[in-house]
């Protein structure tokens, strides 16, 4: 019996037993979807569950669980289910108590949930939470600055729409993906930013210093590293710090850059990039070579990223520089030197 799954994304022809054709014509199936048809081909070819189980090398447990769900007529049941609940819990404050709560909150609307707990529980000799409290609250939007309350939500809201890196998981990226990142350095009473960024595969390295970690400084690195690699860069991957956003984010989509954000307080995500900072103040900075002038310690920069990228073994790339290891694999060579100046 055969089957057609991989990359097909309107239609799969399956074949089923006993002669019987039947074109089924289905949304595009996952990935995991079209792993478990192949188990039950090769199951109704073999007629040996055992034996199916051994090739896959899946437990007999998980097959026949497949196998009570499966309906040859309807692929879809083979899709992954949802885990969520089918009866939510649905809120249930009761009228009255609503009402105190919210005349309670008019009276005293700079007191906080806890505070309101406890005079709650006095005036009237009855049990409230601090659930229902803030529930009530958000309800009839009882806030001291309704406005910018609501200006502070709709922040929030828009921040949930980050595209997250843990999207890209097990995805295979072709082409440079910089992850991008900001050293604070404070010296003489003056503070300067390092924006730093370095590709995941290659570990070709870029930086400049800037008076200010801005949007506005932010949105000229992206076209610097557009400049130094001569091609276009497949994704940017940065923190959550508002240097990278609105005139960063304005450039990245501009210059057609998908921009992904690593995870709150998940330094992980960006672990290349961490210890790029550290190499780069261990052995550039701290040997001497800062100064609060972003003109020469540029200038003094991009002569050690010429050294970093062409002259020095990486571990990771088995002792190769970044412009080696992208001439041998890749067969991508970045501009020269001087694209870096300026």
């Amino acid at each position: 019996m055969k089957g057609i799954y991989a990359g097909c994304p309107m239609r799969i022809t399956h074949v089923f037993p006993r002669g019987a054709k039947r074109l089924a014509r289905i949304p595009k199936l996952s990935r995991e979807t079209t792993v478990r048809l192949r188990w039950f081909d090769y199951y109704h070819k073999t007629k040996n569950a055992a034996l199916t189980c051994r090739y896959f090398g899946i437990s007999r447990k998980t097959f026949y669980k497949w196998k009570k769900r499966y309906n040859r007529w309807d692929l879809t049941t083979l899709e992954t289910r949802s885990r969520a609940p089918r009866r939510r819990r649905k809120r249930m404050i009761p009228f009255e108590k609503e009402l105190r709560i919210k005349a309670l909150r008019k009276k005293y609307i700079r007191y906080g949930k806890e505070k309101l707990k406890v005079l709650y529980e006095k005036i009237y000799s009855d049990k409230v939470t601090c659930w229902q409290i803030q529930k009530t609250i958000e309800k009839y939007n009882l806030y001291y600055h309704p406005v910018r309350n609501e200006k502070l939500r709709k922040r929030r809201k828009l921040s949930q729409k980050k595209k997250r890196v843990t999207e890209l998981k097990n995805k295979i990226i072709t082409g440079f993906f910089f992850q991008v990142d900001t050293i604070s350095l404070f010296r003489s009473g003056l503070k300067r930013y390092i924006f730093t960024a370095i590709d995941k595969t290659s570990k070709l390295a870029f930086s400049r210093m800037y008076k200010g970690a801005t949007s506005f400084n932010a949105r000229d690195f992206p076209y610097r590293l557009i400049y130094l690699v001569n091609t276009k860069i497949k994704i940017i991957q940065t923190d959550n710090g508002s240097e990278f956003a609105k005139l960063f984010e304005e450039a990245c989509t501009k210059l057609k850059i998908p921009h992904y954000f690593s995870r709150v307080k998940t330094p992980k995500d960006n672990a290349i990039n961490e210890r790029f900072n550290r190499t780069l103040k261990e052995e550039f900075i701290q040997l001497g070579n800062f100064t609060p002038d972003p003109l020469l310690f540029n200038q003094r920069l991009t002569e050690w990223l010429i050294e970093y990228d062409f002259n020095r073994p990486h571990q990771s790339l088995d002792y190769l520089s970044p412009i080696e290891y992208l001439n041998n694999y890749q067969k991508v060579l970045p501009m020269s030197p001087s694209s870096t100046w300026g």
